[in-house]
């Protein structure tokens, strides 16, 4: 049976690229601007639950093999937890903590009424069969099924995790009831019950904060050039979006390299090339550049939508970029933030920059709920309504009390998780 335990935070064994010593000190920083009390910076320090989980399965040669499962809730004072389950080898706790206070304070910030969580398991998908990813989904799923459910916790998509996978996970939940729930995770086959707008819904969120910021600092984008870092699903559908609107895509990236040409480049073009070649680089339209160099290249908008903690203390200083739009969670690290606002750069938070896969989660597990679908017209829609009217209330924040927009986005995040927990009260 799942064992609840307690996270006990040992500062002294937390690097400087520790995502929870970075989610920690993003905390304090906005905590200090709030002037909060040290009695509800303890509460929201600490995460409500977490659950390990043992994993044994049966591999394709019939063996049993072992592999250990997290999931965190970091919060419910708003309503049910939410956040994603990630496959890699590299997972940690500390890992996973972090990235459930980050979702606590995206699901905050852009206002829809849920908390934060985040799941993973230890496994590398590249050296299992897709019937052993299987096997792991679906007993993972039973370990944690006592805290997870449409009112409780929604998973949702991770690294090396898809919709497949989600369906997998649904179809076990439901195997406890006897009947299909499908507003127990997001990021569903719309055969299973999912939303239309969900599979790029990240990206046209971002797209809406940087039109936002564009237009805050008086910077066109007719003609902007435009450099992506990661052309995963995020990188491809911001180039996509942002070239169908005008502007110039002139860089992207994967992990195998990137491509530059200052004249602009045909995302779908440059998507066909790396579905038959396995990456970006090599693409004839366009000289070959590092990750490193992409960072740095010449254009008015810079999206870090892969890698974490690429935006450091070595390159800020050399970053062109007039708008940095996060679409990659945690890519900008706390001394690059620094560099970056003393520049004068607009670096849009990924709480907020990309939480536009959130909040068409969100939309995603009303319609389940009322199984009540909406057209794709009218999720993007509502999608934009939210991001805007979220971008709006961080830059308003930004200007009145003159700080960075991270912290500003954290600050209205926890100024909205304190009232909800002071309003339900602590007890007994």
């Amino acid at each position: 049976m799942d064992e609840v335990v307690e996270l006990v935070l040992n500062e002294a064994e937390l690097t400087s690229e520790n995502p929870l010593k970075v989610a920690l000190g993003q905390f304090e920083r906005a905590a200090d601007a709030l002037d909060l009390e040290e009695g509800m910076r303890k509460v929201l320090r600490t995460p409500k639950r977490i659950v390990t989980a043992q994993v044994p399965i049966r591999r394709d040669d019939g063996s049993i093999d072992v592999f250990t499962g997290y999931r965190v809730q970091h919060s419910m004072a708003r309503g049910p937890a939410k956040g994603g389950i990630r496959y890699h080898p590299d997972v940690t706790l500390e890992e996973v903590n972090a990235l459930a206070m980050w979702m606590t304070w995206k699901c905050a910030v852009v206002n829809i009424p849920y908390g934060g969580a985040k799941g993973g398991v230890v496994c590398n998908p590249k050296e299992l069969s897709r019937a052993e990813v299987e096997r792991i989904t679906r007993r993972f799923t039973l370990e944690i099924s006592d805290v997870i459910g449409p009112q409780r916790d929604i998973p949702a998509p991770d690294v090396y995790t898809d919709e497949q996978v989600m369906a997998w996970l649904m179809d076990t939940y439901s195997s406890r009831f006897g009947y299909t729930v499908p507003a127990v995770v997001t990021g569903k086959p719309l055969e299973a019950g999912g939303s239309l707008g969900r599979n790029y819904a990240t990206s046209l969120g971002c797209v809406f904060t940087i039109e936002r910021a564009a237009q805050e600092i008086g910077l066109s984008l007719k003609g902007a050039k435009v450099a992506v870092q990661g052309y995963g699903n995020v990188g491809y559908h911001c180039a996509r979006i942002l070239h169908e609107n005008g502007c110039q895509i002139v860089a992207v990236s994967d992990s195998r390299g990137g491509i530059y040409n200052a004249n602009g480049l045909d995302p779908e073009e440059v998507l066909a090339h790396k579905r038959s070649t396995g990456s970006v680089a090599g693409f004839a339209k366009a000289e070959d550049v590092t990750n490193e160099e992409l960072l740095e290249l010449p254009c008015e908008v810079l999206v870090p939508a892969g890698l974490e903690n690429v935006l450091t203390r070595s390159n800020a200083a050399r970053v062109q970029a007039r708008i940095v739009a996060e679409g990659a969670n945690g890519p900008t690290t706390p001394e690059a933030d620094d560099i970056l606002h003393d520049r004068g750069i607009t670096v849009i938070p990924d709480i907020l920059a990309n939480a536009g896969g959130v909040t068409v989660s969100y939309f995603e597990w009303v319609q389940g709920l009322q199984q009540l679908f909406w057209s794709e017209d009218e999720v993007n829609s509502r999608l934009q309504k939210v991001m805007v009217d979220a971008f709006d209330a961080v830059w308003n924040e930004t200007k009145s009390r003159g700080i960075d927009m991270r912290t500003a986005a954290h600050v209205i995040a926890i100024e909205r998780v304190t009232s909800a927990i002071t309003i339900r009260g602590i007890y007994p």
